[in-house]
């Protein structure tokens, strides 16, 4: 039970530490600090090589002692005097030990600031290289978040749902233009019979004035009984003609 609920637990926190992560925020934070670190490794070298420059001129006093103090006690020496002599030589031992240790100290501060310089030097290039690494990485999360704005946007489109309603409306369509064109068809089939019908009766009168012909030249019928006992004609559509 302790165990699912560390789990759980352990499992929220990664949650929440994955969200607040935004690598821009932190490559940002990252060039920031690095700067900052400029400044104070600066400070540190100047302490450096302010130590170096004191005893650089810790060196060169002891340097004019020894000189001073040599001279004296050849001075000394020439005019016969022992004892002035060998008290300037025991100041003579005491600076030359004095120059001694300042010259080892001066060789290590030297060597120090030296080493400095260097590491500096490595770090200016380090730094350069992860501010660019880093401003590039920044650029290409500008752009990922870009194309994930894209991506959400185009996904929104439903391009199946239009597709269905375009196929729906296209088959209504053809079903209406199916439709009116069997109704056009059956129009002009009636339209077709009608006309049939009426070359039919066309025939029919012309039959009937044939007939009326043969009769009258075979002496069975005058002109004007013929006339008189024909059925009237009828005009097409089988209407009576209008009288006058």
């Amino acid at each position: 039970m302790w165990q699912r609920l560390t789990r759980v637990i352990r499992s929220f926190i990664g949650f929440f530490i994955s969200t607040a992560e935004n690598p821009e925020i932190i490559l940002q934070q990252n060039i920031r600090d690095m700067n900052d670190q400029v400044p104070r490794m600066n400070e540190s070298i100047a302490m450096v090589k302010a130590n170096q420059t004191l005893l650089q001129r810790e060196e060169a006093k002891y340097k004019d002692d020894v000189a001073n103090l040599t001279a004296k006690v050849k001075a000394a020496i020439q005019a016969n005097r022992d004892d002035i002599a060998a008290s300037f030589a025991n100041q003579l031992q005491s600076t030359k030990a004095a120059l001694a240790r300042t010259q080892g100290q001066l060789t290590t501060a030297s060597a120090a600031f030296d080493k400095a310089m260097a590491v500096k030097k490595a770090f200016m290039q380090e730094k350069d290289r992860k501010t660019q690494e880093a401003l590039s990485a920044i650029a290409d999360y500008r752009r990922a978040q870009w194309q994930k704005k894209v991506a959400d946007v185009m996904e929104q489109f439903d391009v199946a749902g239009i597709s269905q309603t375009h196929d729906e409306m296209v088959r209504k369509v053809e079903e209406m233009t199916a439709v009116n064109e069997a109704r056009m068809d059956m129009a002009m089939g009636n339209v077709d019979q009608q006309k049939m019908k009426i070359e039919e009766e066309a025939q029919n009168i012309q039959a009937g004035e044939l007939v009326k012909q043969f009769k009258i030249e075979m002496g069975l019928a005058s002109p004007s009984s013929a006339g008189a006992s024909a059925t009237p004609e009828k005009t097409i559509g089988g209407k009576e003609p209008q009288r006058t």
